[in-house]
């Protein structure tokens, strides 16, 4: 009688994670552990807090799920992003949808839209009876237009996006949001809001032509999202605050997200415009200047209703 062949034994969830951990350290990956962990959550359907606690206790994982953790170890450990192999990332307090095709959102924008959020917050506070409205330019997966939606659920939030594939995951995150997606260009959108925008906030492409991006993971970043245009990476954002000028009523907000080495020439672009005032740097949480605001000057545009409709295109 033929003994029936052995079943592999299950693995043990901390030494998978501790493979894990030391397998994506050795592949230059920042953040092995949190990954590793977050890995074992996706596939196991739990967070990675419960990911810990179930290490600790000793749980042991079939092999399907061994198998299925091993494939995207080694994804991972290629340099695939983790966001592609999870399919979803949290953003300030908002769960987001990315995969190929769409830019994924990076801590720093957390900060760019934190300022947002605040002075939404504020317009809101100072005019109850006014219906506050924020745009959000080159929204890409739209990041910053869920949470300034989710985080002021009063306002009206319009989105912008110009790239049919980045404009797929964004109307899969702000549809239910409520938020209107409007596929155009950031440069000549939204006439019928010209004067009535509270807020204006931007991640504009801005990367200088040439630069490679320091992360391996960024070299799957759709170029469009990347690049600026040329060598000062300039050409786009300086674009984006000629398109806030347009849009913003007067004392309205605008904040951009930029590169490290752009924060004079940012300052220089708004002081040109004759349009804005108390221009301000904000520095990252290394200490580095990656974003800029200020407030809009002068007189309104021309009296319209604001764009309604949860989706154009």
């Amino acid at each position: 009688m033929q003994t029936p062949e052995a079943q592999p034994s299950p693995l043990e969830l901390g030494p998978w994670i501790r493979h894990a951990e030391r397998r994506l350290a050795e592949a230059g990956v920042d953040s092995p552990r949190a990954d590793a962990e977050l890995l074992a959550g996706h596939v196991l359907g739990v967070s990675r807090g419960r990911v810990a606690s179930l290490a600790v206790m000793g749980h042991s994982l079939p092999p399907d799920d061994v198998t299925r953790l091993d494939e995207l170890l080694a994804s991972r450990a290629a340099r695939v992003p983790l966001q592609h192999l999870t399919g979803q990332v949290i953003f300030r307090q908002s769960l987001l949808h990315v995969g190929p095709g769409v830019f994924l959102p990076r801590p720093e924008t957390e900060d760019v839209a934190g300022l947002a959020v605040d002075a939404l917050l504020e317009s809101s506070r100072r005019a109850p009876q006014h219906s506050v409205v924020a745009v959000d330019l080159c929204t890409g997966s739209g990041a910053i237009a869920a949470a300034l939606a989710d985080e002021v659920p009063a306002a009206v939030v319009h989105a912008v996006e110009l790239d049919a594939e980045a404009a797929r995951w964004a109307a899969a995150n702000l549809e239910r949001r409520g938020v209107a997606l409007h596929l155009e260009d950031a440069r000549t959108a939204l006439p019928g809001l010209t004067g009535q925008a509270d807020v204006v906030v931007s991640n504009p492409p801005y990367v200088p032509d040439g630069r490679i991006p320091p992360q391996a993971e960024a070299a799957q970043d759709p170029a469009l999202a990347l690049y600026g245009g040329g060598a000062d990476g300039m050409q786009m954002p300086t674009a984006i605050i000629t398109t806030a000028a347009r849009l913003l009523r007067p004392g309205g907000f605008f904040v951009m997200e930029h590169d490290e080495t752009q924060g004079d020439t940012v300052a220089l672009a708004l002081e040109h415009t004759g349009m804005f005032t108390r221009i301000t740097g904000h520095a990252d949480l290394a200490g580095r200047p990656r974003s800029t605001s200020a407030r809009r000057i002068g007189s309104p545009g021309p009296e319209q209703h604001p764009v309604d409709g949860r989706m154009s295109a």
